[in-house]
């Protein structure tokens, strides 16, 4: 069963973050992902454009993107009228995907303040990384005092989604603004997540998505 956060849901924001036994959506939008800090507009996917968020606007199709233990980003203006979906992994993140698609995102919601809900990923306790990307993350500005924890020499547990909640902070969302599924690992939970980082290449691919629409208001 599908995931809604309800920091979205309560602005009647449709999306959802997918489990294991969802299909995407009738009409979904989405880019062709290579880890890297492009945000397009919806229209942009029917062509296959290789991008890590993609934006659409009032009236527009549903967007999403795929994950398999990365960090999906589902955004929305407040009134709904405009909405994105984020694919952020290790090099997403240090790309600025975040940033890149929030800005993309700021553009088309004309002023109207972001809210952004992290969804289920891999977490602490099944992530450890090396020192690439340890510095790689360390250069784009990330907070690693904050974001690891020492596991083995060389390697660190790494918290993606605290990388992320700050580079949505620093992208100027506000942090009452930003929710969260807390304690939820693809990596540790199998019946309900694909994960890359447990099953390899055999792993599926979750699917997360959201419509631009209008939203009651609050």
């Amino acid at each position: 069963m599908s995931l809604v956060h309800p920091l979205l849901a309560g602005r009647g924001i449709d999306h959802a973050f997918g489990t294991r036994a969802d299909a995407e959506p009738p009409g979904l939008l989405r880019p062709r992902q290579v880890h890297g800090a492009l945000a397009v507009a919806a229209a942009a996917c029917r062509g296959g454009v290789e991008a890590d968020a993609v934006v659409a606007g009032r009236g527009g199709a549903p967007v999403g993107v795929v994950t398999a233990d990365c960090v999906p980003v589902l955004a929305a203006a407040a009134d709904g009228a405009a909405v994105a979906a984020i694919h952020a992994g290790w090099r997403g993140l240090a790309a600025g995907v975040i940033a890149a698609g929030i800005d993309a995102l700021r553009q088309e919601a004309r002023g109207t303040p972001i809210l952004a809900a992290i969804g289920p990923h891999i977490a602490p306790c099944c992530y450890e990384v090396d020192a690439p990307v340890l510095d790689a993350l360390r250069y784009s500005g990330a907070d690693l005092d904050a974001a690891t924890r020492p596991s083995r020499p060389g390697h660190r547990r790494l918290d993606l989604g605290r990388v992320a909640r700050d580079a949505l902070l620093r992208a100027g969302v506000e942090a009452t603004s930003i929710g969260a599924f807390e304690g939820a690992c693809t990596s540790c939970d199998a019946a309900r997540f694909h994960s890359y980082r447990r099953d390899g290449a055999r792993s599926g691919r979750l699917v997360h998505w959201i419509r631009p629409g209008n939203p009651s208001s609050p």
